[in-house]
């Protein structure tokens, strides 16, 4: 009798928890589900920890998209390899992390629609005399693993070049060319600028090169889910005609979007 009543009781907490799940693996909470986003929270201003709490531009801006779409969310920063596998195998709804648009990332993820134009840039010692990608031969070059600074840089060096030291995110590839361990960092232009502009007692050059292809931020959800790729597209061009994206954007890159290339882009 007593294991009877015991199973039951074990029963009714599990109904009770599996109705507090919403279809989405989400967790329900005065009728608003809420949704699990996962981040690296190391790459400011885009993502990063100020003290115990994730902040910068893709927070708000998921914030911002999850609010429009109907959606409550819990932000944690868990890495960059492992933001991936969290979506992958469902323990998380969404992934958002500087996160570029790339045909063999599309193979395992379903994007949403842009909702960030970016380049890659070369971040130098003032007086370096890399002027160009092309410059980067010869040279020690930083890069964040599996980023697309890996692959650009790469590209010009040869892949599992000796001179490409890779790291876990690109603060510490910046502190590997500060202590003078690299001669260059190749990452997105929003970051470097960023560290070079708040940074100026380190002495730091942003470089551009234009054959550097320009890149699209999007939001990644598990393969197949057109149900949540369907809300927040929409809530993310919503974002875009009601001025919420320009401020969000104005606040954390101090200058104005190019939204009418980023809706052209959904186009294609």
């Amino acid at each position: 009798m007593k294991k009877i009543m015991i199973y039951s009781m074990l029963c009714g907490a599990l109904l009770l928890l599996l109705a507090g799940c919403g279809k989405d693996g989400s967790t329900e909470g005065g009728g608003q589900k809420t949704l699990r986003v996962v981040t690296d929270a190391a790459y400011s201003p885009m993502e990063f920890m100020d003290k115990d709490k994730v902040s910068g531009f893709d927070i708000d801006f998921i914030r911002a998209a999850a609010k429009e779409a109907g959606y409550k969310v819990k932000v944690e920063h868990v890495g960059w390899d492992p933001l991936f596998v969290e979506v992958k195998v469902k323990r998380a709804d969404i992934g958002i992390s500087a996160i570029s648009i790339k045909p063999d990332r599309e193979k395992s993820y379903t994007f949403s629609v842009p909702y960030f134009i970016s380049t890659n840039k070369i971040l130098v010692p003032e007086g370096s005399d890399i002027k160009s990608g092309k410059d980067l031969k010869g040279k020690r070059v930083a890069v964040q693993a599996g980023t697309t600074g890996q692959f650009v840089t790469e590209d010009i060096l040869g892949k599992n070049n000796k001179n490409i030291s890779k790291f876990e995110n690109t603060t510490l590839a910046i502190m590997e060319l500060t202590k003078k361990g690299a001669d260059a960092v190749v990452a997105d232009n929003a970051v470097i600028e960023e560290y070079a502009k708040k940074n100026p007692d380190k002495k730091l050059n942003v470089v551009e090169d234009p054959s550097f292809a320009g890149e699209y931020y999007g939001v990644i959800f598990e393969k197949g889910n057109k149900k949540l790729k369907k809300k927040f597209d929409e809530a993310i061009n919503t974002l875009f005609e009601n001025g919420t994206y320009e401020k969000i954007y104005q606040k954390w890159l101090g200058s104005t979007p190019d939204i009418e290339t980023l809706k052209e882009q959904q186009k294609k």
